[in-house]
């Protein structure tokens, strides 16, 4: 299953799995909110910002939504409780977008050789896996991969990349523990422009004991990048895990705060009822979401389809308010 290729069936299945807590949970309580009703008036509304807001959309993204809606009835004079998924699909998605949030194609740009792509985010949310599974992807889709394990402050994550370089079949560039990241990073980038890699993908500390000393590694890093590429690095991709739900908004704050951030991959979403997490961190820190982890196998990362994600998260909501009332 290729990660950049077409939307296959397969890709369809695990993202529907993936999401299924969330679907059921929003689709559930959106269908009692609207169960009786003809018409989309106050209270509905009332009870749908509600649902968002308990869903970990966010108050600021969940406003945000509701008044687009409200546009939407008084542009239309008129919306019916059966047009009311349609539509909500249709903002939701239109605020993706407004994010630069991927369209489920190619999220790199290959034509910077090497790409390469600095990791962050906290220990605990998925951050080594991603870059594994990534870079997996990427040699399966005939790319040269280096990676630089630059997280030497904690022995568990170079072990932990080791072990993924060498599943995935990708060369690692690694020092001794406690080594300077930046220097791990620098050799990194050095060894693949020698070498002529496709894609470079750094991984750095996920905690120092203060956040002036994250953002000075961080800082570092990207400085000693640009004296081998100018232009590196291309992507700051953050990992968040999306079953912490409001959490995930700190760990947003704290990096973009650190950091330039440019991309999120959002991880652990299957399992979790907390989906919408994704729809309010994309809408509040204007940061497209490239990537989404929706179950554990290699191949349930996947490029993000704001357009596939948002038809997964609400599936059919007129279907499931029919069955509420015969019930």
């Amino acid at each position: 299953m290729a990660i950049f290729g077409l939307f296959s069936k397969e890709k369809k299945e695990t993202l529907d799995k993936g999401l299924e807590k969330t679907k059921t949970g929003l689709l559930a309580k959106i269908s009692r909110a609207i169960v009786g009703k003809s018409k989309v008036d106050d209270d509905v509304l009332d009870n749908l910002e509600e649902i968002l807001i308990t869903s970990d959309v966010g108050v600021e993204t969940t406003v945000k939504i509701i008044e687009r809606i409200e546009k939407r009835a008084v542009r239309d004079k008129y919306i019916n409780t059966a047009e009311l998924n349609k539509i909500l699909r249709e903002e939701i998605a239109s605020l993706l977008e407004e994010n630069g949030s991927a369209n489920g194609k190619t999220p790199f740009d290959f034509s910077k050789k090497p790409y390469v792509i600095m990791v962050v985010g906290v220990n605990g949310v998925g951050k080594t896996t991603t870059i594994g599974k990534l870079a997996a992807q990427l040699k399966t889709e005939g790319k040269k991969v280096y990676l630089g394990a630059a997280d030497t402050f904690r022995a568990a994550a170079v072990d932990q990349l080791t072990v993924w370089a060498e599943r995935a079949g990708v060369e690692i560039v690694k020092q001794q523990m406690g080594s300077d990241t930046a220097s791990v990073a620098y050799d990194t980038v050095k060894s693949a422009v020698a070498n002529s890699a496709d894609v470079v993908i750094i991984d750095t500390a996920g905690r120092l004991h203060n956040k002036i000393n994250l953002m000075n590694e961080l800082t570092k890093i990207r400085n000693v990048l640009t004296k081998v590429i100018p232009d590196a690095p291309h992507d700051v991709l953050l990992v968040l895990d999306g079953s912490t739900g409001q959490n995930a908004f700190q760990q947003a704050k704290e990096f973009t705060k650190a950091t330039v951030v440019t991309s999120l991959a959002v991880t652990k979403l299957d399992g979790t009822a907390k989906g919408g997490v994704v729809l309010g961190i994309s809408d509040q820190f204007k940061i497209p979401v490239k990537f989404i982890g929706v179950g554990e196998g290699i191949n349930d990362l996947q490029v993000f389809d704001k357009n596939r994600f948002v038809e997964s998260l609400f599936g059919d909501l007129n279907q499931n308010t029919v069955n509420i009332e015969k019930n």
